[in-house]
């Protein structure tokens, strides 16, 4: 069965606004499902977990449902699953677990790419530690992290390496193997941010072969949870214990405050929601997720070479990247208009896009010494129509 998006868009009332929505970087939009789910959780999981009442059952209960719905998503383990109310916060917990482990014995490898979520908390336990940063630059021109450059950023006394799999504002893929293999030659961490790819591939956190994997819901529908899932959990024991319960075990020895119940509800549902978007995929969530995000896939792969193509045909605009191998998300510029003119043009015609990302790439491309740049992302509720006008409305400004 080929994607419906009618179907698709039916799930999602907030569609009823009239606005086009090309911001997912900022939060896709929420399906009615994870709405009720929250709205529901906060009446029955308001109380911490506990096995002595039915409440605190209720609450841990939430807890480990959404750790599994998080395992099935990135195909590991729900001991190794650890959550959090931010990709920052996550990150912080384990530089903050590695520096109080001693488990600092050279430099970081970080990444131009890579939103400041993933980065400032490494360079901080950097400054903390002692290390140097490493930093892997962008290719200028294609928008990708070229492998040649991690020989060299790999030798010597390495600890961590962090990257994304795709960027957040060129939608570019990082080719990992590479990496991978030197992270593993150099007995280094390597910590990979799924997140921009999180909804459009199925992820395996084995079969790319990272140590830990970042995660925010907020990129598929759900709430605002994150989640950073070690592929081995006995690492966690070997990690030093930074939650504010002395007694806390597994993944909540990296959790120093709890998650809401309700948002952790929001996040199975949120799971739910996308092995659900093809109405006939069969079996276990797992596999149901596999069929349905590889059917969104090829939807949104085909609107977004369409949507390239014609922006490409406006002599004004310029995309950002020339990398075919990316995400459904680009920033692009409009010669002779600053990125803020361009928003509020589309703003008046009922478009929502982004613009005023912080971005290390945009700041090496030289982006913002030409009135920065305007980013777009595609939803499984796009259609051509939507491309279609804000193609118009961009054309209305040469």
């Amino acid at each position: 069965m080929s994607f419906d998006v009618a179907y698709v868009r039916g799930l999602f009332p907030s569609l009823g606004d009239g606005w086009i929505h090309f911001d997912p970087q900022a939060g896709m939009l929420i399906p009615n499902s994870v709405s009720t789910a929250v709205s529901t959780g906060f009446r029955q999981f308001a109380a911490p977990p506990n096995p002595l009442y039915p409440s605190g059952r209720a609450s841990a209960d939430v807890t480990d449902r959404a750790r599994r719905a998080i395992a099935d998503l990135v195909g590991g383990d729900p001991a190794g699953v650890v959550l959090g109310n931010s990709r920052f916060s996550l990150m912080s917990a384990l530089t903050e677990s590695l520096l109080a482990s001693h488990k600092s014995v050279g430099d970081v490898v970080v990444s131009r790419t890579d939103d400041e979520e993933n980065i400032v908390p490494w360079l901080r336990l950097a400054k903390r530690s002692g290390w140097s940063p490493r930093w892997a630059e962008i290719d200028v021109e294609t928008g990708e992290l070229p492998a040649w450059q991690f020989e060299k950023l790999l030798t010597g006394p390495v600890s961590v390496v962090t990257v994304s799999m795709a960027s957040s504002v060129t939608g570019v893929i990082t080719d990992l193997e590479p990496i991978v293999d030197g992270a593993v030659h150099a007995r280094a961490l390597l910590v990979v941010d799924a997140t921009s790819a999180a909804p459009f591939d199925t992820l395996d956190i084995n079969e790319i072969g990272a140590d830990v994997m970042v995660v925010s819901a907020q990129r598929w529908g759900g709430p605002p949870v994150a989640a950073m899932v070690f592929a081995d959990p006995d690492r966690l024991n070997a990690l030093e214990s930074v939650s504010l319960d002395p007694s806390a075990t597994g993944p909540a020895r990296l959790e120093p405050e709890r998650v809401s119940g309700a948002l952790l509800a929001g996040t199975v549902a949120s799971v739910e929601y996308l092995a659900n978007l093809d109405e006939e995929a069969k079996g276990k969530r797992r596999q149901r997720l596999t069929t349905a995000i590889k059917g969104q896939s090829e939807y949104l792969d085909r609107l977004l070479t369409y949507l390239r193509s014609t922006l490409e045909n406006l002599n004004q605009v310029h995309v950002i990247g020339e990398s075919a191998n990316r995400v459904p998300l680009l920033s692009f510029t409009v010669a002779n208009v600053g990125a803020d003119k361009v928003v509020r043009r589309l703003a008046d015609n009922g478009v929502r896009a982004l613009t005023g990302i912080p971005s290390r790439a945009f700041d090496v491309m030289g982006v913002n010494d030409f009135g920065g740049a305007v980013t777009i992302g595609l939803g499984p509720y796009s259609t051509p129509v939507e491309v279609d006008h804000l193609v118009r409305t961009l054309a209305s400004l040469g």
